[in-house]
C-alpha cells in the first residue's frame, strides 16, 4: 500500500486519508478476507483544509473534472458541511492547478450547489480546454440557472453566458456527451421533494404541483440558448398509471439526467419519495431521445447509480449483480464480475473515457469506502487502499464515493475526509498497477 503526499516539498505534508491506524485496519481486512489493495495503487490527497474542497457528482456519462490537457481540476470551495446551503450561501468556483503544485485559484462563486452533486461541473466537449459550465442561482430572486465560463475571457477568465429562463427556471442536470445541448432540470422542485439534491430556498413554479404540465425534461441549446421542453411529469404521470394507485397524487422528481456517448438517448428515473400509509417508493426508470421521442419505461429496475457503455448499452445493478443492460431490447446482456468482484454493484460506478477501466466505489459497513477497478478487456482487477468516509453517509448531508476519471484513463478523483475532517479532493492513481 503506498499513499503518497502531495507532489510537491514546498507544500506542507499532508498525512492522508486515512486515521494512523491504517496499517491495523489493512491487517483487519486481510483477516476479514477483503481484498488487499492492489500494489501500485496509490492514493494523494490533493486538496486540504480547514475550507472543504470537492467536485462533485458521480464521473456519469464521462463527467470529468480535468480540462482537456489536463492542467486544471475543478473543484468547490465551501466553508461549512453541516448544513444544507440555502440562500445566501455561496461556494468558491476553483481551478486546481497541476503544473503549479495543486495551487487553487478561485475564479466565480456559485449559490447554485448542494454537498452531493456540487453545482454540477462539465467541461464544454465542444472547447474541453477553456469552457465549463456550472449551476448558479440569482440571489434576488432564487431563480436557479446556468453559467457557461471561460478561461480566456480576461486575466482571471470570466462567465461567456448565462441560461436563464424566467418562467421556468431551470439547471443543467447533464451536457450531452458530444457537445451542442444539455439537459436541465428543476432544482428548487427537487430542494422540497429530494432535498440531498435540490438547491434550498430557490424559486419553485410547480410547488403544490403533482405532476406539472410545464415541467420535466428540458433541453437546451449550448450555441443559441433555445431551450425545448422534451418531457414533461404530466407525460410520465400517463405512463406511470397502472404502475402507482396513487398517481394521480404523487409529486414527482428527476434528479440527474444521463446522456450516452452517441448523443441520441438520455436515461433518468421517475421518482416520488415515500407515501402514505405504506410508505411505497415510486422509481421508474425511462430513456427518451434528445427530441423528446420514444420515451420508454423500463421494466427491468437497473439500480445503482447506472453509467452509459456503448450505444444503447448502460451498466448497473440487477439482481445483486453489476450487469450491463440494453435500453433497446431491454433486456440484461451481460454480468460483470460477480459477489467476489462487486460485492455492493448498487455503489457509484464510471468508466473510463475509452471504456478500458471501470471502477465502483461502494460504502462497507464501517467509515470506509473501496474501490475496484475492472478492465473490460482483459478481465484484470484492482483494488485501491479504503478511503475515510466518516459519519457522512446518508441523508441530505451524504457523502458518496463519487469516483471521476481523468482523460487518460489512468487515475480518479474521489471525495474524502481529512484527518482534521474536511471535506477534500483524493486522487486514486493505477497508472503504476497497469504497468506492472
Amino acid at each position: 500500500m503506498n499513499i503518497l503526499p502531495p507532489r510537491s516539498t514546498s507544500r506542507r505534508f499532508i498525512r492522508g486519508l486515512l486515521p494512523a491506524c491504517l496499517a491495523g485496519a489493512a491487517l483487519t481486512a486481510l483477516v476479514a478476507g477483503e481484498p488487499a489493495p492492489t500494489p501500485g495503487v496509490t492514493v494523494t490527497q490533493l486538496t486540504t483544509g480547514p475550507s472543504n474542497h470537492f467536485f462533485g457528482y458521480i464521473g456519469q456519462a464521462r463527467t470529468i473534472p480535468w480540462n482537456a490537457n489536463g492542467r486544471y481540476l475543478l473543484a468547490l470551495e465551501t466553508k461549512f458541511q453541516d448544513r444544507l446551503p440555502g440562500k445566501g450561501d455561496a461556494a468558491n468556483v476553483c481551478l486546481i492547478d497541476t503544473q503549479d503544485n495543486y495551487r487553487i485559484r478561485v475564479v466565480d462563486r456559485s449559490q447554485g450547489w448542494n454537498p452531493q452533486q456540487g453545482t454540477m461541473f462539465y467541461w464544454n466537449p465542444e472547447h474541453p480546454e477553456t469552457q465549463f459550465f456550472f449551476n448558479d442561482r440569482d440571489p434576488k430572486t432564487g431563480k436557479v440557472f446556468t453559467v457557461l465560463f471561460d478561461l480566456t475571457k480576461g486575466p482571471n477568465g470570466g462567465r461567456i453566458r448565462e441560461y436563464r429562463f424566467e418562467d421556468t427556471p431551470v439547471g443543467n442536470g447533464g451536457v450531452a456527451q458530444n457537445g451542442g445541448y444539455f439537459t436541465a432540470i428543476n432544482y428548487a422542485r427537487m430542494a422540497r421533494l429530494r432535498a440531498v439534491t435540490g438547491y434550498k430556498d430557490a424559486w419553485d413554479w410547480t410547488k403544490g404541483v403533482a405532476a406539472p404540465e410545464n415541467d420535466g425534461i428540458f433541453r437546451v441549446d449550448i450555441e443559441t440558448g433555445e431551450k425545448k421542453l422534451i418531457v414533461s411529469f404530466a407525460q410520465l404521470k400517463e405512463k406511470l398509471r397502472g404502475v402507482d394507485p396513487r398517481i394521480e397524487t404523487r409529486h414527482m422528481f428527476i434528479n440527474h439526467t444521463l446522456n450516452n456517448r452517441n448523443n441520441d438517448r438520455i436515461y433518468f428515473y421517475c421518482r416520488a419519495d415515500f407515501a402514505e400509509p405504506d410508505g411505497q417508493r415510486l422509481n421508474v426508470p425511462f430513456t427518451v431521445r434528445p427530441d423528446g421521442s420514444e420515451l420508454t419505461r423500463h421494466e427491468i429496475f437497473i439500480g445503482g447509480h447506472p453509467e452509459w457503455e456503448w450505444g444503447s448499452r448502460i451498466i448497473g445493478s440487477a439482481n445483486d449483480q453489476q450487469v450491463v443492460y440494453d435500453t433497446a431490447s431491454r433486456r440484461i446482456a451481460e454480468v460483470l464480475g460477480g459477489a467476489d468482484v462487486f460485492p455492493k454493484p448498487g455503489g457509484d460506478i464510471s468508466l473510463s473515457p475509452d471504456g478500458t477501466w471501470f471502477v465502483n466505489g461502494y460504502k462497507g459497513d464501517d467509515e470506509f469506502i473501496r474501490y475496484v477497478f475492472l478492465n473490460r478487456r482483459t478481465g484484470r482487477i484492482l483494488h485501491s487502499p479504503k478511503t475515510r468516509l466518516g459519519e457522512w453517509r446518508s441523508g441530505d448531508l451524504r457523502l458518496d464515493p463519487a469516483p471521476c476519471w481523468n482523460r487518460t484513463g489512468d487515475a480518479i478523483v474521489v471525495p474524502g475526509l481529512a484527518e482534521d475532517g474536511s471535506r477534500q479532493m483524493f486522487l486514486i492513481d493505477i497508472s503504476q498497477a497497469i504497468r506492472r
